[in-house]
């Protein structure tokens, strides 16, 4: 009867410690899906920064400068819920302005332009990082928050359920070409 109540008693530890672990893991990642969507925040507000910046700096054509700004300003302006759209709009007018290397070597010859373009170059090659790097902490938390046990046991507490940042983010083909 004893050694029963010692083996029940351990059982019920282990199943504790091991639920505790998981609750525990699971915290973790949620701490890093709000890091990385730190991180992706700070990476589309550069982007939309240094596409005003370059929209207001005399470089590109007229037409080129307004279609720029205005994506750029949609997308530091939008809510949360238009916010994939918006950064989405603005990955498709600089594809647009940027569509031919002929325009990225007439920013690249204008005063300033040299800087300006490789500045641009690399916040819309880091873009496309810093959202997989968010998807995939998001991805990880919604299969442990799947399991069985972390929804019997309400492992996750009242966490909301991670969202995915599902964006068009595909750099201009003529600026990442000219930079690599």
């Amino acid at each position: 009867m004893t050694a029963t109540l010692i083996w029940i008693v351990v059982a019920l530890v282990a199943i504790g410690l091991y639920l505790s672990w998981t609750a525990g893991r699971l915290d973790r990642l949620h701490a890093r899906i709000d890091a990385t969507r730190a991180a992706l925040d700070a990476q589309l507000v550069r982007r939309a920064s240094v596409t005003q910046e370059l929209a207001t700096s005399g470089v590109l054509d007229p037409a080129a400068s307004i279609v720029l700004y205005e994506a750029a300003h949609a997308a530091r302006q939008a809510e949360e819920e238009q916010r994939e759209v918006a950064e989405s709009e603005l990955s498709q007018a600089l594809r647009a302005v940027f569509a031919e290397p002929d325009q990225v070597e007439a920013v690249r010859d204008a005063p300033g332009g040299e800087s300006a373009a490789h500045e641009l170059t690399e916040t819309v090659r880091r873009v496309p990082m810093a959202r997989r790097f968010h998807n995939d902490a998001v991805g990880a938390a919604r299969r442990l928050r799947q399991h069985r046990k972390v929804r019997w046991f309400r492992l996750a507490g009242h966490a909301p359920f991670p969202m995915a940042f599902e964006m068009d983010d595909e750099p201009p083909a003529a600026l990442v070409d000219r930079a690599a």
